[in-house]
């Protein structure tokens, strides 16, 4: 039957129901107990459950229907001489996606299935539009994160992605509490963007009749915390990056930054592993498989330099720090348009391209060169290089962290030459923060920072494909 047919049909049904005297909609229902409780525990006596019909099979003068609550399915039986006449017509006008309060008493099929023999029932919510023709498995991917609540109804195991993340943000949130950290909000509308490289969204404040930026990271406002005295803060929230999308990418996505008072990277690599087994062992997913190869999460956690590595792919690490060094390496590898980015951006796609394919076990990789890390300190032997590390696995970054440059002289000679940066073109390069500058000035202690991808991080331990897939509403093109 046609969706319009469907429709129409339904819509007739509920002009019945009206005339029947039954609102369609009612206010309440009083729920005893879950359909999973009832499945575990086979009570004795009355309950009480409400759900989504799922499938009927009418008898006759009988019928078996499947509903499904947020716990569980479970098969209800209603017949005519139990409910009477009158209530079964009622229940004749009822259709798959229906939402339906029943009560009854538990009993047991001739084939062993645990169902409720229906007494008394009420129509919760009427459905006008059918449920996906085969509503045991959505598969249009499109269809499923335009209409993610249709993925809910029709895919249990999507279903269990999202209590896995809930699951494991509490962990989060738990871990963190329980060792001194608190959890603050920061503002996510911000007169000067920072904290991260990347181009923002810009909005307007119209009674002030300013531009504002949708925040790309909280680090400047949670280290102001550190200066006032907040030695152990988190923050666990939406950020907003103009970017494109992509498997990894959405331009709306969720962070973990932390700031720790008087620790450095070092305190920050022990942190964030401790962060992500507390994550893992909170959903069960201590190892996981990666390319038919399998990760222990729990096993060895490499380090290794960047220096290291790009020596380990034949690159001599100096020509890093040479604009023209790096064309040079770009034309080489065939990065694309690598004369009109800036070297920052080289350097990535040659770190994409060459290194980062090869670090499937967790790997820490330290000790960045300082022209790509404008807010991490420097190493006290080599000023061009800082204490920063970022964290692979699965050929995926999922934390950066670093000893935080807390000498407002430095910070502001960092800050003028990304101003000269994105002066040059460089949309994605810091703002100058004079107040952050300020901040500094009164003092901040020495401070470790992490910043850890919650959506890529469930990804993982979720073993999904995409961030679509972990993302209960993710930004796509609209239909035309």
């Amino acid at each position: 039957m046609a969706e319009e047919d469907i429709f129409t049909q339904r819509l007739e049904k509920i002009r019945n129901l009206k005339e029947k005297g039954i609102n369609p909609y009612p206010t309440k229902f009083d729920i005893t107990i879950t359909a999973e409780k009832i499945l575990k525990e086979i009570p004795v006596g009355k309950v009480c459950v409400a759900g989504r019909i799922m499938t009927i099979r009418n008898m006759g003068k009988a019928a078996f229907l499947t509903i499904k609550d947020s716990t569980a399915k479970i098969q209800i039986y209603i017949k005519k001489d139990i409910v009477g006449d009158d209530n079964f017509k009622i229940f004749e006008l009822f259709d798959i996606g229906d939402f339906i309060g029943v009560e009854g008493e538990i009993f047991k099929t001739k084939t062993g299935e645990t169902t409720i023999k229906v007494e008394k029932f009420q129509l919760l919510s009427k459905s006008l539009r059918a449920l996906p023709e085969k509503w045991h498995g959505l598969k249009d991917i499109e269809t499923r994160y335009r209409q993610r609540y249709l993925d809910l109804i029709s895919n249990p195991e999507v279903v269990e992605v999202f209590k896995k993340r809930a699951s494991a943000i509490s962990a989060i949130r738990s871990y963190l509490n329980q060792t001194g950290f608190i959890e603050v909000e920061t503002p996510m509308m911000q007169s000067i963007p920072g904290g991260a490289a990347a181009k923002p969204f810009i909005t307007h404040h119209n009674a002030l009749d300013i531009d504002l930026y949708l925040r790309i990271a909280p680090e400047l406002y949670l280290k102001r915390l550190i200066v006032g005295g907040l030695d152990r803060v988190y923050e666990l929230g939406r950020t907003f990056r103009n970017e494109g999308i992509s498997i990894r990418h959405n331009p709306e996505f969720t962070i973990l930054e932390v700031y720790q008072a008087y620790a450095d990277y070092n305190d920050m690599m022990f942190l964030s592993k401790n962060i992500i087994h507390e994550t893992a062992k909170s959903i069960n997913a201590a190892k996981i498989i990666y390319k038919d190869k399998e990760i222990d999460l729990f096993g060895e956690w490499k380090q290794l330099s960047i220096e290291k590595a790009f020596t380990e792919v034949g690159i001599d690490f100096l020509d890093i720090f040479s604009e023209e060094k790096l064309k040079v390496l770009a034309r080489k590898f065939e990065i694309e348009n690598y004369e009109k980015i800036p070297a920052r951006k080289i350097f990535d796609h040659l770190f994409d391209k060459l290194i980062k394919p090869k670090l499937i076990e967790p790997t820490f990789i330290i000790d960045w060169p300082k022209y790509l890390s404008p807010l991490a300190k420097s190493k006290p032997d080599n000023p061009d290089i800082t204490e920063r590390f970022e964290l692979y696995i699965a050929c995926e970054e999922l934390a950066n962290a670093f000893s935080e440059l807390n000498d407002p002289v430095d910070q502001r000679m960092r800050f003028e030459e990304q101003v000269k940066e994105r002066e040059k073109g460089d949309d994605e390069a810091e703002f100058f923060d004079d107040d952050y500058i300020k901040a500094l000035e009164h003092g901040m202690p020495p401070a470790g920072g992490l910043g850890i991808g919650i959506d890529r991080l469930i990804i993982l331990l979720t073993q999904q494909e995409s961030i679509k897939d972990v993302i209960l509403f993710p930004l796509l093109k609209p239909l035309s």
